[in-house]
C-alpha cells in the first residue's frame, strides 16, 4: 500500500490528526493495532482546549450529543475539609467546562467523522512492528493483520503510538527519562444516591485518591508509591479496600464490589520525552514524544494540541509537494515548551505532594497556603482553570481545508 501520510497509532493525536490531514485532501492512513476503541482506564476529561478546536472544526453540536458530563469548578479534598482551587465559568473559551467523557466514544467520534472523509483511511487490527527505511530516510512502515504482513510506503511516518511507542523504538530516538515516584491503580465503583459533588482529589496523611464521575459509576485511581503494587497484594485485597474506604469513607458500602484484583488495573506512571522527535521521514507527537503524568488529567488535550500544530505546520507544504524534512522541527520547537512547562508542573507535584503522601511520611496533613487563597478567592480560580482547560500555548485550527 501507499499513502502520502502513515500515522502509527489512532488514539488522541493519531485520530485528531488523521482527520486534520484528511481533511486537508492529504492522502493520510492511520494504522491502529487493536479491533476497536473500547479500552478502559483512558484518559477522559476533554479539555476546554480540545473543544474549542472541535468547535472550530464546526464538530462541536454533534460531538457534545454524545453522552457526557461537564466539570465547571474543581475541589480537593484534604484531610475533612473540601477547599475549591479551579472554576473554568470565566475562561476564554466556547466551552467554560472540562467534559467528562469515556476516551472510546471520542475517538469513535472521530473515526466516524473520518469515514466521511476520501482522502483519509483507518486501518483497525494493524499493529506496526517496524519501519522501512533507503539510505536513512524513513519511508513507511511494516505492520502485522489478520489478513498477513503490511507495508505501507509513506513520504511522511507520524509515530502516535503512546508511551511504549514501537515507532520511536524503531527510530532509535533517545529518551530523558523524567522519573516517577508513583504509579496508580484504576478501578470503578457503583454511583449511589446521595453521593457527593464531584471531588477530583482527596488526600488524607497516608493516601491519595482520585474519584471521576461517570455518571453511572465512580471511575478511581489509587496512588501508589512506584513499584508498590507488589506490597498491595501481599497485603491482600481486604486490607485495599479498608484503604479504599479511609479515603473517601462514602464509597465504604461499596467496596465489596471489588471482587478479586482483576478488577484493579495497574497504569505505571511514568514521565519523559524525546530529546528529538523527528527524523528523516518520520515525526513522533503526544504520548510517543512526551509520556505524561496523570497528573492535572491533561495527556490526552497536549496529545491533540500537538495533532493541530502539526497539522498547521505541515499540511500546506504536503498539500502542495513543497514538504522538506527539516519542516519537521518545527513541530518539536513550537511545541516543546509548553510539554517542557508542564512536565515540571507534574514533576513538582509527584515529588512534593504525592510521594510523601502515598510513603507515609507525612506527620501532619498541612494545608498549602496558595490552596487556602484559591479556596478565599473566586477571581483567582479562574486562573488555575485556564492553564488547566487551555494549556500554555493553545493551538488552533489553521490547517487547510
Amino acid at each position: 500500500m501507499n499513502a502520502q501520510v502513515c500515522i502509527a497509532g489512532g488514539g488522541p493525536a493519531g485520530m485528531m490528526l488523521g482527520y486534520l490531514l484528511g481533511r486537508a485532501g492529504i492522502e493520510t492512513c492511520v494504522l491502529e493495532k487493536h479491533a476497536d476503541f473500547l479500552r478502559d482506564f483512558r484518559g477522559d476529561t476533554v479539555h476546554p482546549s480540545t473543544l474549542q478546536v472541535m468547535h472550530e472544526l464546526g464538530l462541536l453540536q454533534q460531538f457534545l450529543q454524545r453522552p457526557h458530563s461537564e466539570l465547571r469548578a474543581l475541589s480537593i479534598e484534604i484531610g475533612e475539609r473540601s477547599f475549591k482551587v479551579a472554576d473554568f465559568r470565566h475562561i476564554p473559551a466556547i466551552c467554560r467546562y472540562t467534559a467528562i467523557m469515556p476516551q472510546w466514544d471520542f475517538l469513535n467520534f472521530l473515526a466516524d467523522k473520518g469515514r466521511e472523509l476520501p482522502t483519509l483511511r483507518v486501518i483497525m487490527q494493524a499493529e506496526v512492528t517496524g519501519l522501512i527505511e533507503t539510505d536513512g530516510r524513513v519511508v513507511g512502515v511494516e505492520a502485522t493483520t489478520p489478513g498477513g504482513p503490511l507495508q505501507l510506503r509513506a513520504q511522511l511516518v507520524i509515530g502516535c503510538d503512546g508511551r511504549s511507542s514501537t515507532v520511536r523504538k524503531a527510530a532509535g530516538l533517545a529518551v530523558e527519562d523524567l522519573g516517577s515516584p508513583i504509579d496508580v491503580l484504576w478501578f470503578r465503583l457503583s454511583k449511589q444516591a446521595g453521593d457527593p459533588q464531584q471531588v477530583l482529589g482527596r488526600i488524607s496523611r497516608d493516601s491519595m485518591l482520585v474519584t471521576i464521575d461517570r455518571d453511572s459509576y465512580w471511575q478511581c485511581a489509587f496512588v501508589i508509591v512506584k513499584g508498590g503494587i507488589e506490597r498491595v497484594h501481599a497485603d491482600g485485597l481486604e486490607a485495599f479496600r479498608r484503604r479504599v474506604a479511609a479515603a473517601a469513607r462514602f464509597l465504604a458500602n461499596r467496596v465489596q464490589e471489588l471482587k478479586s484484583f482483576d478488577d484493579i488495573k495497574l497504569l505505571s506512571v511514568s514521565v519523559d520525552r524525546l530529546t528529538t522527535w523527528w527524523r528523516p521521514g518520520l515525526l513522533c507527537i503526544g504520548d510517543a514524544a512526551h509520556a505524561m503524568s496523570p497528573v492535572g488529567g491533561v495527556g490526552i488535550n497536549l496529545a491533540i494540541q500537538d495533532a493541530v500544530a502539526t497539522a498547521n505546520l505541515l499540511a500546506a507544504s504536503l498539500k502542495s509537494g513543497s514538504f522538506k524534512d527539516q519542516d519537521l522541527g518545527r513541530v518539536q520547537q513550537r511545541r516543546l515548551f509548553p510539554v517542557k512547562l508542564i512536565q515540571r508542573f507534574q514533576v513538582l507535584v509527584q515529588n512534593r505532594v504525592l510521594k510523601p503522601t502515598v510513603s507515609g511520611s507525612v506527620r501532619e496533613l498541612k494545608v498549602p497556603w496558595a490552596i487556602r487563597l484559591l479556596d478565599h478567592s473566586a477571581w483567582l480560580r479562574r486562573w488555575p482553570a485556564q492553564l488547566l482547560g487551555l494549556g500554555v500555548r493553545p493551538e488552533h485550527v489553521r490547517s487547510p481545508h
